[in-house]
């Protein structure tokens, strides 16, 4: 399901964002149109993506996910409507990569998470999901990719 996890540096990355705030159960509802607002946003100001679009979570509570729908970027971005310039930050993480749809995600980070307390590392509050191989090149999940990435508390 996970490829073996490994301990790397993550390098800080200016993004463009749309920061939301939404009940766990509504997160099928706004990604993609968030997704969508995000790319016709960096669009229209001559922005090219600067890899694949990503969430950052800022902690993950069972109820609410607290998060922001990214793109990296290496033009800063201008605020419109919910767009906004933002950072990925560097940190220290634990990143594996996930094969399947997104419906295993949950079960994806429970092994992953197990992995990282087998290994003796803490997590840090955040995450970041990037999404480097999704529905866009074809209906066979199996062939969908998502990075994963905990950062670490060192």
């Amino acid at each position: 399901m996970i490829d073996t996890p490994r301990i790397t540096q993550s390098a800080a990355r200016q993004t463009a964002c749309i920061p939301l705030t939404v009940p766990r159960a509504e997160i099928r509802n706004v990604m993609g149109p968030g997704c969508k607002e995000l790319m016709d946003a960096i669009a229209a100001q001559g922005i090219e993506p600067a890899g694949p679009w990503f969430t950052y979570h800022r902690g993950m509570d069972p109820a609410i996910f607290d998060f922001e729908i990214s793109i990296p970027v290496t033009t800063p971005v201008t605020p419109v409507g919910r767009v906004r310039p933002g950072q990925l930050r560097a940190a220290t993480v634990a990143r594996t990569v996930y094969h399947g749809p997104y419906e295993g995600l949950p079960g994806a980070w429970g092994e992953f998470e197990a992995w990282i307390a087998a290994n003796g590392h803490k997590p840090a509050p955040d995450l970041w999901e990037f999404y480097s191989v999704g529905p866009e090149s074809g209906d066979d999940a199996a062939k969908w990719r998502t990075e994963l990435n905990r950062p670490l508390m060192v």
